[in-house]
């Protein structure tokens, strides 16, 4: 599984309220893992179609986020993960879960988000059969 690194910082917004993001500040774009789980599409239901995906990042206080992202859906605010794509655009997809974990490598923070399809980049993965010996036996040929 691919992980992006950085570090995550708080981000205030105008008039005077905390617009709830999540920011990498630096470090590569985070990958996203399209989910396909049932849990996600009662999740998004509405007028548009979009995804689910999940990120990972490394992160030095994963629990703290993990509380913010729950602090702001118990205020019914959306929190949004901010980020730079490869582009070097800024970016933004709105929360819809969260869980921190820690791993040999340290606190990392999973993040699943919620992405239009035009945002999709769907990568196909071709591996070979682990009973495939390489040997291809197509025949004589005619």
């Amino acid at each position: 599984m691919a992980r992006s690194y950085g570090n995550i910082c708080r981000v205030k917004g105008i008039k005077n309220t905390m617009e709830e993001k999540i920011t990498i500040i630096e470090g590569p774009p985070p990958t996203f893992e399209l989910v396909e789980d049932g849990w996600s599409t009662g999740v998004l239901e509405g007028p548009a179609l979009y995804n689910v995906a999940l990120t990972q990042l490394r992160t030095f206080n994963g629990g703290e986020l993990v509380e913010r992202c729950y602090k702001a859906w118990k205020r019914r605010e959306a929190i949004s993960l901010e980020y730079r794509s490869e582009d070097g655009l800024n970016k933004e997809a709105p929360i819809v879960a969260a869980r921190a974990t820690e791993t040999d490598e340290g606190q990392v923070l999973l993040l699943w988000v919620r992405l239009p399809d035009e945002e999709i980049e769907l990568a196909f993965d071709f591996d070979d059969d682990p009973d495939d010996s390489g040997d291809d036996d197509f025949g004589p040929f005619a």
